[in-house]
């Protein structure tokens, strides 16, 4: 049997994260647990990581931060656990006076979701905004002063606005907005007047990737028309006409992204994303130095995760499939590559016990082929094994990458083999096969992950006996559909903040959500129509309750602003008076994902054991008091 790797090591704080240079090149910030929660620390550039100190002390986990272009303020968003009503923070980094400096509240409205669309470099001590305090669904433009956080009001929203886009000077040029019908909109901006210049359908995307050097032109990434892979485009301000750039030269996936120096403004690099990340360099030197650093780190993927102002210095992470991330600093003057830490040092000592990532194919239903990664157990015979398809969220956008997935291994180290179908309505696929979703929540988007079970199953790779189905907002509900759709093939099923009801799912969206309504029905049927009332009804779980015949958890948070706590209650509900076999964790404390720690680790333990009792495989038995105490108070009783 292979050694059990402690799963506090894949779901415990990492001991460091997300280390960012001051612009000025003096400081490391980083995130590290403070009284158990993630919070940011401060070190000067050549002092050890031991010697940093706290900034904040947040009792939520803060998720990231960044630095004003002077290194005088660091700056965040938080929202109070899991609401998703976001406010801007800020905290002098330069704090000498004792203990830990007060974050400062920039925007203290109570229940919005703040959106920072600029942060100004000409005026350090500047933001530009959106603040949805006046109208829940509109985010109204401010100017925020950082030191004396005050906002002022530049324009009230009164056009259905839903961002903007500020040239290389810091001007407003361009304006996002979503008409009536849903369709997406990029408006020129001239003084108080807007002139539409571009528009997608629902089934289309664009998106500003940034500007020409003199301003007169902004690159715009897009699917609109014939394209099917998304594209990037020059289009000219005064013209209006489009130049095509560039897409994925190996006609694969969709344009993955741009890096433009922020002193020449020319493009340095473009990317695209099919399995591990092919960069295409536009200047010999920075591709001089990458290839330095891959030379140093062959086989790995090398991001560069921050930079001081002229990118004289680097922070560069490196990780594989079955390699914990490490990272390092490259200075781009003297060519030297200095470790600086290992966010997950535990993980690093085990890493033998970790299983590769396979990209794998197959057909779905209608012929549709289907990208996907499968991870075997070391050490196991790669034979009739339990194993777990593990379904990601969105549906229509996210996708699973190739690469270190702490879930994933925590399942493969217990004997499972892990499926991840990219089922179709996956991002970075082209247009096509994104919106080969629409409608078939339920349906064809089952299929994909329904003959993915199948094909491992008939290569002897599954047991048929022995498969969960589990996964996460969508990844839920397709936990539920398919212990609702195809109930024989699986043992169990967890199904973690996925909706259960699509009336109740579409009538509960956030109020800013509301550019994006038709979007959604358009996605998954329009509650308004006859016809979507009848594919709501047949593609919603909790209508299908009597299909239920093998065992299933709920996971949910109580905060949770997507996926309502309801969805998880009426359908745990709905199975108990059914005499089905249900649990249900609720966190009273979390939102759309567990944050806290101790949460993560009292849901896993009982992941852990609820799929080892229904499948078998391995399992840590011994429980932590403390997780065994929280893993009490997340029961629900049905």
């Amino acid at each position: 049997m292979q050694s059990i790797i402690d799963r506090e090591i894949f779901f415990g704080n990492p001991e460091i994260s997300g280390g960012k240079l001051s612009l000025d090149g003096n400081y490391v910030a980083f995130m590290k647990a403070y009284n158990g929660i993630m919070n940011i620390y401060i070190k000067a550039i050549h002092e050890p990581f031991e010697s940093a100190r706290p900034l904040t002390a947040s009792p939520t986990p803060i998720m990231g931060f960044f630095w004003t272009y002077d290194s005088k303020y660091i700056l965040f968003v938080n929202d109070h656990n899991g609401d998703e009503n976001f406010n801007i923070y800020s905290v002098d980094p330069h704090h000498t006076g004792e203990g830990i400096p007060e974050a400062k509240n920039l925007t203290p409205f109570k229940e919005i979701t703040a959106q920072i669309y600029m942060v100004s470099r000409e005026n350090p001590d500047m933001l530009m905004v959106g603040i949805n305090d006046r109208d829940k669904a509109w985010h109204d433009l401010y100017q925020l002063n950082i030191s004396s956080a005050s906002a002022v009001l530049v324009r009230q929203n009164e056009n259905r606005l839903t961002g903007w886009e500020f040239d290389w000077d810091e001007q407003p040029r361009l304006a996002y907005r979503t008409d009536e019908n849903g369709f997406s909109q990029i408006l020129k901006v001239d003084g108080d007047d807007f002139t539409k210049i571009f528009e997608t359908n629902l089934q289309e995307f664009a998106q500003v990737e940034g500007w020409n050097e003199d301003n007169t032109a902004f690159y715009l990434v897009t699917n609109k028309g014939e394209v099917d892979l998304s594209t990037l485009f020059l289009m000219d301000m005064e013209t209006l006409t489009l130049q095509e750039i560039e897409s994925d030269p190996n006609n694969q996936v969709d344009f993955g992204g741009s890096m433009i120096d922020r002193n020449t403004r020319k493009t340095i690099a473009t990317s695209y994303t099919l399995h591990q990340t092919i960069h295409y360099w536009k200047d010999l030197v920075w591709e001089a130095d990458y290839a330095l650093l891959k030379s140093h780190f062959p086989a790995m993927e090398v991001g560069i995760t921050s930079s001081t102002l002229h990118y004289e210095k680097l922070l560069v992470a490196v990780s594989g499939d079955r390699f914990a991330s490490d990272v390092y600093l490259f200075d781009r003057e003297d060519k030297t590559i200095i470790f600086q830490y290992t966010p997950q040092p535990k993980l690093k000592a085990v890493e033998t016990l970790l299983s590769p990532m396979q990209p794998i194919q197959y057909e779905s239903s209608d012929g549709l082929t289907i990208n996907a990664y499968l991870t075997l157990p070391v050490g196991a015979e790669h034979k009739k094994l339990p194993m777990v398809a593990l379904i990601h969220g969105g549906p229509k956008g996210p996708r699973d990458h190739w690469g270190l997935n702490g879930l994933v291994q925590f399942l493969a180290n217990r004997g499972y083999a892990v499926l991840q179908p990219n089922f179709r309505a996956s991002g970075g696929f082209g247009k096509a096969f994104m919106n080969a979703g629409d409608r078939e929540w339920g349906k064809k988007m089952q299929d994909d992950i329904t003959y993915g079970v199948k094909y491992l199953i008939e290569q002897e790779i599954a047991d048929e006996k022995r498969v969960a189905i589990m996964g996460g907002s969508y990844g839920g509900y397709a936990t539920l559909a398919g212990m609702a759709f195809t109930p024989q093939l699986y043992a169990c099923g967890v199904d973690i903040v996925g909706p259960s009801n699509l009336f109740t799912l579409l009538e509960t969206i956030p109020p800013y959500w509301e550019a994006g309504r038709k979007w959604l029905h358009e996605m998954v049927g329009d509650p308004e129509t006859e016809e979507g009332k009848a594919l709501l009804t047949a593609s919603s779980p909790l209508f299908h309750v009597d299909n239920f015949c093998k065992p299933l958890m709920i996971v949910q948070g109580a905060n949770d602003p997507r996926v309502k706590q309801a969805e998880s209650d009426q359908i745990a509900q709905a199975l108990k008076e059914k005499g089905k076999n249900v649990v249900y964790l609720n966190a009273l404390d979390e939102g759309h994902g567990f944050r806290k720690p101790i949460n993560r680790m009292a849901m896993y333990a009982a992941i852990e054991e609820f799929l080892s009792h229904h499948l078998g495989g391995n399992f840590q038995a011994d429980k932590p008091e403390d997780v065994a105490s929280k893993l009490e108070e997340l029961m629900v009783e049905l």
